[in-house]
């Protein structure tokens, strides 16, 4: 039987081999300023013996309106760490990001918080959820956090649980859904502001294989649906497979990645 995942893993594997290999992890753009852009982006630390450790190293970044982007790469190789620093959750040692255009460099904590909660949205790989809180409850909190009213809040969040298929569970706390529903209702949640850009760290990382491809296939019909911009740090050559550019993050710099 033809998997679910065959045409777009043709179509993504056409537009690789179509891409010119030497072509730059930045895609070029035009007009309105890209969601999510980084500029030479670094990230090192201290050593406990004083040495300096290089994370990350100039590392250019641009996404496009309604792009989808795959970030592989081994275990350790900094994955999240640039994922954090795309999402102001941590800052670089030297660059920028900028979101929507704006620099992250400079602004104050109110500021930060204000990227964080209405311009990226993030998911990760264990969801998060506040145990205390339904589902309903838990998408609510970050529209309640950015100023929405509770009437408004509570039609968002019920619309993003519907659009995600687990309306009927609501009213469910994190620990009556199962993995799956749990991890839908975390990206209900990160949507929930309407963000520029989603960032995803290994989204179906803790999920079984049918599972999984149930949550990539709704990530892509979100992407269908609302023009979402992703990042998504995985290690699954299937879901790498769809993304409309793979990159590689390997000796702390950021390259086209090898056709998946």
């Amino acid at each position: 039987m033809r998997s679910v995942m065959s045409d777009e893993a043709q179509r993504a594997a056409e537009r690789a081999a179509a891409a010119p290999t030497d072509a730059p992890a930045a895609a070029p753009t035009s007009g309105p300023a890209p969601p999510l852009a980084a500029k030479a982006l670094e990230k090192s630390f201290v050593a406990g013996d004083g040495s300096k450790l290089e994370i990350l190293r100039d590392v250019d970044f641009e996404i496009a309106a309604g792009e989808v982007v795959a970030i592989t790469g081994a275990s350790g190789s900094g994955k999240s760490t640039l994922l954090h620093l795309l999402g102001a959750l941590d800052m670089p040692t030297g660059g920028d990001v900028l979101v929507g255009g704006r620099p992250v460099a400079g602004l104050d904590d109110e500021e930060l918080a204000d990227v964080r909660n209405h311009h990226v949205g993030f998911v990760f790989q264990f969801h998060h959820l506040l145990r205390e809180f339904t589902a309903l409850e838990n998408v609510m909190m970050p529209a309640l956090i950015g100023g929405v009213s509770p009437r408004d809040a509570r039609e968002r969040a019920s619309s993003l649980l519907a659009a995600v298929a687990v309306d009927h569970r609501q009213d469910h706390k994190p620990n009556q859904l199962s993995g799956g529903e749990q991890q839908r209702v975390a990206v209900a949640r990160a949507l929930v502001n309407e963000p520029l850009v989603l960032l995803l760290d290994e989204p179906s990382g803790n999920l079984d294989t049918e599972t999984s491809q149930r949550l990539h296939e709704l990530l892509f019909q979100l992407r269908e649906r609302r023009g979402l911009s992703m990042v998504i740090v995985t290690h699954s050559r299937e879901l790498a497979a769809r993304a409309d550019r793979i990159l590689e993050l390997a000796g702390g710099r950021l390259q086209l990645a090898p056709q998946v």
